[in-house]
């Protein structure tokens, strides 16, 4: 079963990008476009405060028509952060987001940020485990 700590170690790119609550929204957009990444964390004075992804841009924003050079990340995050921890489980994760409705998980240990992990990273290591499942049936079948 394959854990955080091992979806985290396999990402290509495993930079945490962070964002402090009293930035602008159009400071948070363009970090998240030019880092081509759909959330960001928000965090004050390396705790974690809440996490704002495109979604809440889209919904928040543009729907109430608020400015987004004057309206600050803290006024439309997310505050209460669902988090996991290195030891949770892919599954565990991929539950946790459909049930939730969510496409990202930050991983703290220790109430210390040290990962950030996406539905798409999720879905990665479940299709290699199926093929490692798989090639193993396979395996065991022709011996």
């Amino acid at each position: 079963m394959t854990t955080v700590s091992q979806v985290i170690q396999q990402k290509k790119n495993s930079t945490i990008f962070t964002i402090s609550p009293d930035a602008s929204i159009v400071d948070a957009v363009n970090l998240m476009t030019t880092q081509d990444i759909g959330a960001v964390i928000v965090t004050e004075h390396q705790r974690v405060v809440g996490i704002l992804s495109e979604r809440d841009c889209a919904r928040k924003v543009i729907l109430h028509s608020l400015n987004a050079e004057d309206t600050l990340v803290s006024e439309i995050m997310t505050a209460n952060v669902i988090s996991v921890r290195l030891n949770n489980s892919v599954e565990e994760c991929l539950t946790l987001m459909t049930d939730r409705h969510l496409r990202h998980l930050p991983v703290l240990e220790n109430e210390v940020l040290v990962g950030l992990v996406a539905i798409g990273d999720l879905v990665k290591a479940t299709i290699q485990d199926q093929h490692d499942l798989i090639e193993q049936l396979q395996r065991y079948i022709t011996s």
